[in-house]
């Protein structure tokens, strides 16, 4: 009933990941560490889908998302603003379970078929719930996508689905803070908001899962 082989390319995820962000970090490209400076000079058509591209490639490059968001709301107000981010974290994580179905023939080379069953069973109880709750936080997203789609456990169009539900609240808030008078003052409260509403989040997830 092992999923060895799934722990072990999840933690290789989030290990790749991080060490990705730590050398962008360290090169200094500004577009990834800081886009506030990029999408406020360009027109906003072209701000838009700046914005949008910059949260669909988060899921392999380190884009600070919540910056992003804030931006948005900056930009385009409240609700354009959400909608815009809703977009690109969506798409994020459909491009990331759509690389981890690429993938997907490599996985099934190294695990055995009783731990892809076993895998895609889990992944088909926990996977909505863990898009869901994942969705806001840094790393965990991408991973989670990525790794979903190795499995083939859930169809496209319901990974978009559950995608919305864990990314509208945290676009609609970000957007709020952007188009608010303290704009991005309130970003460590903001996330700090997100990451515990996850949190709960997961906890009835499992509540609700055990006493079905």
């Amino acid at each position: 009933m092992s999923v060895r082989h799934y722990v072990l390319l999840t933690v290789g995820l989030l290990v790749a990941l991080t060490a990705m962000f730590v050398a962008v970090e360290a090169a200094g490209f500004a577009l990834l560490t800081d886009p506030t400076p990029a999408m406020g000079r360009v027109p906003l058509a072209v701000a838009a889908a700046l914005g949008v591209t910059l949260l669909v490639v988060d899921v392999v490059l380190p884009v600070p998302s919540s910056v992003v968001m804030v931006l948005h709301g900056t930009l385009f107000g409240a609700v354009a603003g959400s909608l815009l981010s809703l977009a690109g974290a969506v798409g994020a994580t459909v491009v990331g379970y759509l690389l981890g179905r690429g993938g997907a023939p490599l996985v099934a080379r190294v695990a055995p078929v009783a731990e892809q069953d076993r895998a895609a069973a889990l992944l088909g109880r926990w996977g909505p719930l863990a898009i869901v709750v994942t969705r806001p936080l840094p790393l965990l997203a991408e991973t989670t996508a990525i790794v979903a789609g190795t499995t083939r456990a859930l169809s496209v169009p319901r990974v978009a689905a559950w995608a919305a539900v864990g990314a509208a609240a945290p676009a609609v808030a970000y957007a709020v803070a952007g188009a608010s008078a303290a704009g991005g003052a309130n970003l460590p409260l903001v996330f700090a908001a997100v990451v515990a509403l996850a949190a709960a989040t997961w906890l009835l997830g499992r509540r609700t899962a055990g006493t079905s």
